[in-house]
């Protein structure tokens, strides 16, 4: 107990002295509890104004937030011109350019890719009800009609790179033909521009129609072309040395050294030679080869030259008669000469009537016509020697000087060629030979100092009121017509003042008379082309061809084959090719089983020049308040579906102010003064 009592008393004491003083302050305590009470009290209508404040902003930028997320689905946009919209259906014409220089590669991939990608984002921001056009280099048929969205995106897939070449104007108007009708029109052009694309001063474009152009941006690449290859003897012979000439042009900026050049005919390598030119120039090249069979040939020149190459090979073809046929008609009163100039050689087949006895059904298979002295030339004769001519033909008329002056320049009116005036009996000699004109072309070494000319007894003085078709070769004193060159359709006619008699003079005994006949003949055939672009409005020419009845042209190729468009006229058939050929290539033109002809066509060469129009550019070129330019890198198109207009569009500031509202929600949601609760 002793040591318990001590502490019970402090356990007691631990206990009641607290009571004690609580006691002692209850009534202090109660004064003071109840002033805590009401600041409490104050303090929580403060933070409850703060609150109900706070949950206000809160709301309010919520609410702001939803409402300009909305109105950025629902594309908000500012009309251009303040002009009133209608709601209509649309109609949608997408050009895609898929020329060769599409397939050129930016940082994005190919051009070509590109273009696609944007045409499906256009076609996304229309409705289901709208409906599309796709448009190509190609104007392929199937696509000149407009199409659902499903079915736009499908053909979209289909498009490919082409050979085919067109100009803006051509797919301006194309898109004309099938934006029709009261929908609201939208035109696009998607494409590189390169300068050869805009080749006209001024845009016909129709102010219904809302026109946007989307520039891709391609890296300028060097480039070196085939431009164009021409031969210069438009007549061919089996054997004989040939030469072809051959144009390229650098289109880059840097010099090119050594270009090799290869000529190939019928598979075979027939001449190589190594090129240099200077950057943004041109330059011809001269190739000589020889060993050529009768028929058809097919060449090629090609070069090596990367990363563009598509223009770095050019097709071409021509054909090598087995004989050239010349038809020698003579006067009653002529002396033939023609006969034993042209029998010497075995190239020449000749064929002599009298002017009694003329077949005019077979003028298209000559080469060379001569008329020698005929005394009474008709009208009739004259007709049909002027479709030969037309058609491709040489005519050379040597006059009998005692024909009827009047019936003599009816027929010559008939060829559309001067009319006689007189009749001179003066002996005189020639005094001027024009040696720069092609038919004396390679046949002197040297222009002799003294050259020796012919001499003429009696000629006709000729009234000539036009010549801008004429070539005087050999001329009398006074500049008088001797013997000169006429122009007429695809043909020409070689006019002679003299006859080939004796009595007249020694035109047909001098020197100069073989070799003027032999390369006047050579002038035949220079109508057929060599090649063709793809592309063009190509109209292919051949010589007169008879078409039984149940019988039909073909024009075939490699796993190619159609029936062209034919017509005939002057003596000619032409054959229209439309838009049936695609590649580049040799295509046969055959009746049943037999060849009659062999063309080339290549890729348009106006792709070549890989040089592109700026924004500012088209800008300049354009002008037009209903067209727009997008540049694809730093614009984006803004179109407004379902309206007439491409105008400002506002989608882009309501999503941003939707997400400042929204970020405005989480500040004050965690930063905005909330004070602690004091107890």
């Amino acid at each position: 107990m002793n040591f318990l009592y001590p502490g019970f008393l402090f356990a007691l004491l631990s206990v009641a002295i607290p009571v004690i003083i609580h006691l002692f302050n209850f009534r202090k305590f109660k004064k003071v509890y109840f002033s805590n009470v009401q600041l409490l009290k104050e303090v929580e209508q403060q933070n409850s104004s703060r609150e109900k404040l706070k949950n206000l902003l809160i709301l309010l930028s919520r609410i702001l937030a939803i409402i300009f997320l909305v109105l950025a689905f629902a594309q908000p946009y500012i009309p251009l011109n303040k002009q009133k919209t209608t709601i209509l259906n649309n109609s949608v014409s997408i050009y895609i350019d898929n020329s060769f220089s599409m397939d050129a590669v930016n940082k994005d991939g190919s051009l070509l890719d590109e273009a696609k990608r944007n045409a499906r984002e256009l076609v996304k921001n229309f409705g289901l009800n709208d409906r599309f056009q796709l448009l190509t280099n190609d104007f392929e048929g199937k696509y000149q009609r407009l199409l659902s969205k499903e079915e736009f995106l499908k053909a979209l897939n289909d498009v490919k790179i082409s050979s085919a070449n067109k100009t803006l104007q051509q797919i301006l108007g194309r898109q004309c033909n099938i934006l029709t009708g009261s929908a609201n029109k939208y035109s696009f052009i998607i494409s590189d521009f390169q300068k050869n694309f805009f080749n006209q001063k001024k845009l016909d474009a129709k102010q219904d129609i809302q026109y946007a152009f989307l520039k891709l941006n391609a890296t300028t690449l060097p480039n070196i072309a085939i431009d164009s290859v021409w031969t210069l003897s438009p007549n061919h012979q089996p054997g004989a040395s040939e030469r072809l000439v051959v144009q390229l042009k650098n289109y880059s900026e840097e010099d090119a050294k050594n270009i090799s050049l290869k000529l190939s005919i019928n598979n075979r390598q027939k001449a190589v030679n190594a090129v240099s030119i200077l950057a943004g120039k041109t330059v011809k090249d001269t190739l000589s080869f020889s060993g050529l069979t009768a028929g058809w040939q097919r060449g090629m020149i090609t070069i090596k030259d990367f990363p563009i190459t598509f223009d770095d090979s050019l097709l071409f073809s021509f054909n090598v008669d087995e004989n050239f046929q010349v038809l020698n008609i003579n006067g009653s009163a002529s002396q033939d000469y023609i006969k034993p100039l042209f029998s010497a050689d075995k190239y020449y087949k000749l064929t002599n009537n009298v002017e009694t006895n003329i077949n005019y059904n077979n003028f298209s298979n000559y080469g060379l016509i001569v008329l020698n002295g005929l005394r009474n030339p008709s009208t009739g004769l004259a007709q049909q020697l002027k479709t030969y001519v037309n058609a491709g033909g040489i005519l050379a008329v040597f006059p009998d000087l005692d024909v009827d002056v009047k019936t003599f320049n009816t027929f010559l009116s008939g060829l559309s060629l001067p009319s006689v005036s007189t009749l001179n009996t003066t002996a005189t000699k020639v005094d001027k030979i024009d040696l720069k004109n092609l038919v004396f072309k390679s046949v002197f070494e040297e222009v002799p100092k003294n050259l020796d000319l012919p001499v003429v007894n009696r000629y006709f003085s000729f009234i000539e009121s036009n010549k801008t078709n004429k070539e005087d070769i050999l001329q009398l004193p006074g500049s008088k017509l001797f013997f000169a060159k006429y122009g007429l359709g695809q043909g020409q006619i070689y006019l002679s003042a003299t006859s080939l008699n004796q009595t007249d003079g020694n035109f047909a005994r001098h020197p100069i008379f073989v070799p003027l006949m032999f390369r006047l003949s050579l002038g035949a055939g220079s109508y057929d082309a060599l090649y063709s672009a793809i592309g063009s409005e190509n109209v292919l020419n051949s010589k007169n061809i008879t078409i039984g009845k149940n019988q039909s042209l073909k024009l075939t190729s490699n796993q190619f084959e159609s029936i062209p468009d034919v017509r005939f006229t002057e003596g000619r058939t032409l054959i229209y090719t439309a838009d049936q050929i695609k590649n580049p290539g040799f295509y046969n033109l055959k009746l049943n089983d037999s060849l009659l002809a062999v063309y080339s066509f290549n890729s348009n060469r106006s792709e070549s020049d890989m040089h592109y129009l700026s924004k500012t550019e088209l800008n300049s070129l354009i002008g037009k308040s209903n067209l727009k330019i997008y540049d694809t890198e730093r614009d984006a198109v803004k179109l407004i579906s379902g309206q007439n207009q491409i105008g400002q569009t506002l989608w882009k500031l309501c999503l941003i102010l939707s997400l400042i509202f929204i970020a405005a929600e989480i500040l004050l949601i965690r930063f905005f003064n909330n004070p602690k609760k004091t107890i």
